[in-house]
């Protein structure tokens, strides 16, 4: 049996929300130890820290204790530079000790700055090419209709990975497989890597684009944690034939003013002094990665 369900109500929401906060600090912390040649993605990790924490605290079905149980639900990180809060949440769960975030991109080290599923326990694929991540959820997901498995398969993407051709034949080839156990979810906060999405590419009606490709759509507030657990229960129960897409509205680095809405900080280390900044901003009184 799974070991994370929690009742709905006001109190899930809040244990929710804090563990959404810790998962903010832990980004920070993991960012801030990393090599500062190659430090990880703080805007992209926090913007999704709410979803990570629902998702693996309040909706999916795993057992850390069983890392590798066939009945599971999957994860695939799509966006797999946001891992940071994956591992932050891994590790809150219980997969491995916390002490573990502390070596975020060293050699050697089981938290590598993409997900890799050979050295992270709790990790459903190996990820990073960004655009392919859904073609495996996909997989997944048709693997679970042929072996009549009642699990469901989520997939994070973000709104850059749109660019890529692949994302659409993987929408194409659910929505011809009718994967109702597939559900997609975009951290839609607007900037990429080489500046804003609109600039970019633009993505013209996106909830339009899902819907016609045969997808149930849903567009939220990605950073209410009420909201989003309440439509994350709403559609892991829904089986009509379709896949699900969740459009988060995002903001990239949520949680530190001086990260948020900010291109800069799509790839930057943390300094000693702004990770100070940002502990401060998130009210943390809690320890370190080693404590």
């Amino acid at each position: 049996m799974a070991k994370n369900r929690l009742a709905s109500g006001d109190e899930t929401v809040d244990k929710l929300a804090g563990r959404a906060a810790a998962i903010r600090v832990r980004i920070l912390q993991m960012i801030n130890s990393a090599p500062t040649d190659h430090p990880g993605h703080p805007g992209g990790s926090l913007s999704a820290a709410d979803i990570i924490a629902v998702l693996y605290f309040g909706v999916m079905n795993i057992d850390p204790e069983k890392p590798d149980w066939p009945d599971r639900d999957r994860f695939v990180l799509s966006k797999g530079h946001g891992v940071p809060a994956v591992y932050a949440a891994l590790a809150e769960r219980g997969y491995f000790p916390r002490s573990k975030l502390a070596t975020l991109r060293q050699p050697g080290s089981i938290l590598q700055g993409h997900p890799d599923m050979r050295k992270t326990p709790g990790l459903d694929m190996t990820t990073g090419s960004l655009g392919q991540g859904l073609s495996a959820a996909v997989g997944m997901a048709i693997a679970g209709k042929i072996d009549k498995k009642s699990y469901n398969v989520f997939s994070l993407l973000s709104d850059g990975e749109h660019d890529e051709g692949q994302i659409w034949e993987a929408i194409m080839t659910a929505s011809k497989y009718r994967l109702d156990n597939l559900i997609a979810i975009v951290d839609w906060n607007g900037i990429q890597n080489d500046g804003p999405v609109d600039e970019i590419m633009p993505l013209g009606d996106l909830e339009e684009k899902w819907k016609v490709f045969g997808w149930d759509t849903t567009e939220i507030d990605g950073h209410n944690i009420h909201e989003i657990y309440k439509t994350f229960q709403t559609l892991k129960g829904k089986k009509k034939g379709r896949p699900k897409v969740i459009l988060a509205r995002t903001v990239k680095g949520k949680g530190v003013s001086f990260m948020e809405n900010r291109m800069e900080w799509h790839a930057k280390p943390v300094t000693d002094d702004q990770l100070a900044l940002a502990l401060a901003e998130l009210n943390w009184s809690g320890g370190g990665l080693n404590e």
